[in-house]
């Protein structure tokens, strides 16, 4: 069991340096050729990290930068650029405080001038400005239901974006007529450009009614200024922006198998459009793991089983977790017993829910860990309080800020 444990302690720790964007960051910006002045701002979880690399690739060429990020993830000063550490998945007055210093910057901009914006997962949450008679105690108590309503970010973004003066679209238009030249880390299944960090420089691609719709098909109560707001269409086209993706959870999970191989596993990714409820994933997971225990499978030990994506989590209970400890705590019961298997699940971001843990990693015994401290695995997870539970049982992944934010994975590692 030591021997599974460090190996997946060695592919978490493996996959997440894999996926780091600075490389990926460098090589856009390589190829792209800047003609004008040159500003930077970077939004969401990793932008430290690639306004960092963007430093060390262009150097002087920057005239002034903007880094807005959440708290504790910026490792240091950047030359030429003021960085502010602001609240997620909440937005507070640093948000506010950041995105005005963008805005400004966006202002500043004439033809000729280049911004380059680099964004990342936390986008939406990091970088805010409420419309005209909105507030930002109104965006927070619209977010606080978005997030308890198990809502797909997608969704979520549908409606977020129509209430701000910067995501939809509305960041490059107040750049124009300046370029700007996008470099995206992305969080989001399918890559939609208009829903990574609600989509500040790309074009709406939703409609006011889907925003109408995600809010009767999840009972949202919402004040007549906000629904007003939703009942408006977002920008549709943008003619002063061009954009490249660097990194996603697709190559989350290929460097997982990879790593995994060079470990001594069969690899075999699943899917990398994991969604739906997280304790479902995990109960599937556990499924799997019992076939091939039972040689049921057409899958043979050892072997890494890998799916990649966003789960949801409705939350109806009043503990503390994430969707990443609640995948691997629902994947416990139905793994009890098997010997030389683990399942985990993590935030390529080092964060899970509004907790200081990545995931969670079970294995055969945890379950009756679980029982002999007089804990029960359903009253658990009725109470969404996935995080008390692995913390009990040493069950909590924990990494700290990582740099990078690509979404999760989560993986069932089968010993020989």
């Amino acid at each position: 069991m030591d021997t599974i444990y460090a190996d997946a302690n060695t592919l978490i720790k493996r996959s997440i340096e894999a996926n780091l964007p600075g490389a990926a960051v460098r090589k856009a910006l390589a190829a792209h050729r800047f003609t004008g002045q040159l500003s930077v701002a970077a939004i969401g979880k990793a932008a430290w990290t690639m306004a960092k690399a963007a430093h060390e690739e262009l150097g002087n060429r920057i005239k002034t930068g903007i880094v807005i990020t959440k708290y504790e993830h910026s490792q240091g000063a950047i030359p030429g650029m003021e960085i502010i550490e602001a609240g997620h998945p909440l937005s507070d007055e640093n948000t506010i405080r950041g995105t005005e210093k963008a805005l400004a910057l966006a202002h500043s901009l004439g033809a000729g001038d280049e911004l380059l914006f680099l964004i990342s997962g936390g986008g939406s949450a990091l970088f805010e400005k409420p419309l005209p008679g909105l507030t930002l105690a109104d965006i927070v108590e619209v977010n606080n239901q978005l997030l308890a309503s198990g809502a797909d970010i997608v969704e979520i973004n549908m409606i977020r974006k129509r209430l701000s003066g910067v995501k939809g679209g509305r960041f490059a238009q107040v750049c124009a007529p300046a370029k700007v030249f996008t470099v995206v880390l992305s969080d989001v299944l399918g890559d939609r450009l208009d829903s990574i960090a609600s989509g500040p420089a790309a074009p709406d691609m939703s409609t006011a009614e889907d925003a109408l719709t995600v809010v009767r098909k999840y009972k949202l109560k919402l004040k007549n200024s906000v629904m007003e707001y939703l009942g408006k269409e977002t920008p549709k086209t943008l003619d002063n922006v061009e954009t490249e993706i660097t990194g996603s959870v697709r190559t989350l999970c290929t460097g997982a198998a990879d790593i995994a191989k060079e470990l001594g596993y069969t690899p075999h990714i699943l899917c990398s459009d994991m969604s739906g409820e997280a304790r479902e994933a995990g109960r599937l997971m556990a499924a799997i793991a019992r076939q091939i225990n039972g040689g049921q499978y057409s899958l043979t030990r050892p072997c890494a089983i890998i799916l990649g994506g966003e789960t949801i989590v409705h939350l109806k209970g009043k503990g503390k977790g994430g969707r990443n400890q609640e995948i691997a705590l629902a994947a416990a019961e139905g793994i009890a017993g098997i010997d030389n298997l683990t399942v985990f699940s993590v935030g390529s971001d080092g964060t899970d829910g509004p907790t200081d843990a990545a995931g969670g990693l079970v294995d055969g015994s945890t379950a009756g860990k679980l029982k002999a401290k007089g804990l029960k695995l359903q009253e658990i997870l009725d109470n969404n309080d996935a995080y008390n539970a692995l913390k009990a049982v040493d069950g909590l992944v924990m990494t700290g800020p990582t740099g990078t934010n690509v979404n999760d994975v989560a993986v069932l590692l089968a010993g020989g």
